[in-house]
Formats: C-alpha cells, sequence, structure tokens
C-alpha cells in the first residue's frame, strides 16, 4: 500500500496516535479552514490533495463562532473523508447555538463516515446555563467519536491579563478544567500555538502530575509572515521569546526572509518536541503549504520522491450509494458531486 493511502480500516485519530507511540513511529497531521469564497474552496481542494499526497495521519477543518461556516465546513468535512481520503476531523463549538444545531452537525459527520470532532470550549447554547460538550457528545453517541479537546499550555487566552501572561492560580484552574473535559469523555489533546518549547513540556508534564494520560499533540504555527505572526500571537496571548524577536526584527519587511526563518524555527522547535519523546505533531497550515512541508522534509518526515503526481479517483467504502445531484465540480483530479455549495463568509 503506497504511503498515501487511506487504510481500508477507518481507525479514531487517537487510535493512530496510540499504535505509533507503541510502535515509536512519528506522525503529522493539517488543519485547514473554510475559505470565503467558491474558488477559495477550490483552491484549498487542489492543495489539500497535493498535502494529502505527504501521508498525513489526520486532517481538520474548522468551525466558524457560532457556527457561521457550518454548512461549508461540514460539506468540506465529508469531501475530506469521502474523496480526498484522509481521516478527518471535524471542529465544533457550542457558542451561540442550539443544542438541536449541535445534534444536527454530529448527526451529519456521523451519517458520512466521519468519527473525529475536536470539540472546542464555548459559551453555552441558547437557552442552557450550564453545557458541557463533551459529556454531552458521549452520553449521546456513546464511543463512536473520538473527541479531541484544546490545550492551552499558557492558559487558556480569555484568562490571560497583561503581558506577565496567566497567574499561577489562573494557569492551575485552566489545568484542572483540562482534567475535567478528560474525565467528561475527551480522548485526545492538541494544544493551541506556542513559541517556547520549554513552556509545552511543563504543560505536558503538569497535565501527567493532575492524572491526564491521553495524548497531547502539540499544535505547531509556521511564521509566514510578520504581520500575520503578531496577529495571531497577540490574539492568543502567546509568549514570543527574546532570541525569536531578535531574529525577526532585522528582517520584519523581507517576506520571504521571514519565511525561511519560520521555517528554520519550525524544524528545530520539532525536532526537540521529538527528543522529548512525542512524536505527533499538528500543523497549523492557515491553508498554505510550503512552510509546513518544508519542515517535514527537513525532519525526514516525507520524502518527496515517493509522492505520487496525483490521487486516483476511489470510491471510498462509506461512500453514498448516490448524489443528490448530477452535476459534478473537477477539483484536481477529484470529481466531487453535487457541486459546491454556496461559501459562507469565515
Amino acid at each position: 500500500m503506497e504511503d498515501w493511502a487511506r487504510p481500508k480500516e477507518k481507525m479514531k485519530v487517537v487510535e493512530k496516535i496510540r499504535a505509533a507511540e507503541v510502535e515509536n513511529r512519528p506522525l503529522f497531521s493539517f488543519e485547514y479552514f473554510p475559505p470565503k469564497t467558491d474558488e477559495g474552496v477550490e483552491n484549498l481542494f487542489e492543495r489539500m490533495e497535493r498535502m494529502v499526497s505527504y501521508g498525513p495521519s489526520f486532517c481538520d477543518i474548522t468551525w466558524g463562532a457560532g457556527g457561521s461556516t457550518a454548512d461549508l465546513t461540514l460539506d468540506i468535512a465529508n469531501r475530506m473523508q469521502n474523496m480526498v481520503r484522509v481521516e478527518t476531523m471535524m471542529h465544533l463549538t457550542c457558542t451561540n447555538m442550539p443544542v438541536e444545531k449541535i445534534n444536527r452537525a454530529l448527526d451529519t459527520i456521523k451519517a458520512n463516515g466521519i468519527q473525529n470532532v475536536l470539540a472546542l470550549r464555548g459559551d453555552p447554547p441558547h437557552g442552557q446555563d450550564k453545557f458541557v460538550q463533551v459529556q454531552h457528545i458521549r452520553d449521546k453517541y456513546g464511543d463512536y467519536f473520538g473527541i479531541t479537546v484544546a490545550g492551552y499550555p499558557e492558559a487558556h487566552p480569555d484568562m490571560i491579563q497583561g503581558e506577565e501572561g496567566a497567574s499561577l492560580e489562573v494557569y492551575n484552574n485552566d489545568l484542572a478544567y483540562l482534567k475535567r473535559k478528560v474525565d467528561a469523555g475527551a480522548d485526545l489533546i492538541i494544544t493551541q500555538l506556542f513559541y517556547d518549547i520549554d513552556i509545552f513540556l511543563k504543560f505536558v508534564n503538569d497535565c501527567r502530575q493532575i492524572g491526564i494520560t491521553c495524548p497531547i499533540v502539540p499544535g505547531i504555527m509556521p511564521i509566514n509572515n510578520y504581520k500575520g505572526f503578531l496577529r495571531m500571537t497577540g490574539f492568543c496571548k502567546t509568549k514570543i521569546p527574546a532570541e525569536i524577536k531578535s531574529a525577526l526584527e532585522p528582517i520584519k519587511d523581507n517576506e520571504e526572509a521571514v519565511k525561511a526563518y519560520g521555517i528554520h524555527l519550525g524544524t528545530e522547535m520539532c525536532r526537540k518536541i521529538i527528543a522529548n519523546g512525542i512524536k505527533t505533531l499538528h500543523l497549523y497550515t492557515l491553508n498554505t503549504e510550503k512552510s509546513a512541508l518544508a519542515i517535514l522534509m527537513n525532519l525526514g518526515l516525507i520524502d518527496e520522491s515517493k509522492i505520487p503526481k496525483s490521487l486516483p479517483w476511489r470510491r471510498p467504502m462509506n461512500a453514498p450509494s448516490r448524489v443528490d445531484s448530477d452535476d459534478t465540480l473537477k477539483i484536481g483530479v477529484i470529481l466531487i458531486p453535487g457541486g459546491l455549495k454556496e461559501a459562507i463568509a469565515w
């Protein structure tokens, strides 16, 4: 079987990670977000096809706040799982969403053969004072879904006040909340971006100390441009080590130099993480490919010479017996039955 081919039997992401841990194998995965336009969606699938050729263990697709991209996210997730044929994880938040809409989304991805969901923290749905999304998914769907939750090595950004970062009390409370989510049924943690390896390793150790035993996967965001880097780290309230600031300052107006440094930094971060025994890496692509793939090639995790020129069209095991429309849209060499739904602004 070619490296890029999806396994004949579906596996939850956490099962793949645990199997790789036993065999001491490295894994990697990619994250994407729903584009704003039909053309953007088409471009995303073309890029995704190329990136899936490198053999990620899974790919995930984000969900807009309040379900603002719900239909598009569901559509993309279905096509990722059943046409691109990559194990797919879909994000799901409960912010400003009725429980019925949450259930419809889960019913939809279950019908499409998707077994992995990233349950994100959010405000309670309309009409509810309290809502524990992980517990709700476990109670309603049993063990069908692998449930991933977000981990925050520096505490949730909403809890951070000022440049000094979270207080010890806030950090410990955030860890305790994460433990409750795992106890409620989450079986995997993917972290928010970070740029200080020591902070991440301390977070992992602190999780283990309070009894969190599930896999913890680092979220790696390559630096593609200076302004975008500042925007993301500002939004997430991420600490930037002094040496990174010093390296970026003289090249901040040179986009190619920033990107090259981002690849170097991402490579070194991943090497240190792997050296500390954590061999699954989750790359936040921001719907781009060059930096993520360059990092993986530097690490020796992908071999460009073994990549097929294109992915073939195949009928997956769980594909529906018919489609709702005779229309098709060509995306690379993949045929997408039913065309594209109107994109919703993300």
